[in-house]
C-alpha cells in the first residue's frame, strides 16, 4: 500500500521553505497517518532534498498531519535552477511513500 492510498496532500511554498500537508482521505485513516507518517520517514523518502530541518505538525481536527522542510528549495524560487522550484511536486513524490501493512 502507497500512502496516496489513504490520503490526498497540498503543497505550499515561502522562500527556501516548502510545506506538505498530508490528510486522511478518511477518518479512520488518520491514526495511522499520526503513527507511521513521521519526520524521518518523510526526510528519509524525500532524500534528494536534503531540508536543513523538519518541522512536524499532527492537526487532529483536520486529519492531516502537515510537514515544514525549512531549505529545501535550493535557495528559494528565485535563486533556484530546480525544474521545480516551487515545490509543488513534493506531495504527489510523498504520496508514493510505501506505507507498512495496516
Amino acid at each position: 500500500m502507497r500512502l496516496r492510498d489513504i490520503a490526498h496532500a497540498r503543497t505550499g511554498d515561502k522562500g527556501d521553505t516548502s510545506q506538505i500537508c498530508v490528510f486522511a482521505r478518511h477518518a479512520d485513516d488518520f491514526p495511522r497517518l499520526e503513527r507511521e507518517l513521521t519526520a524521518q520517514r518523510v526526510a528519509d523518502h524525500l532524500t534528494m532534498l536534503k531540508p536543513r530541518r523538519i518541522e512536524r505538525h499532527v492537526l487532529p481536527n483536520l486529519g492531516a498531519v502537515n510537514f515544514v522542510l525549512h531549505g529545501a528549495l535550493s535557495g528559494g524560487v528565485t535563486r533556484s535552477l530546480a525544474l521545480d522550484a516551487h515545490g509543488k511536486t513534493l506531495g504527489a513524490q510523498l504520496l508514493d511513500m510505501e506505507m507498512g501493512d495496516a
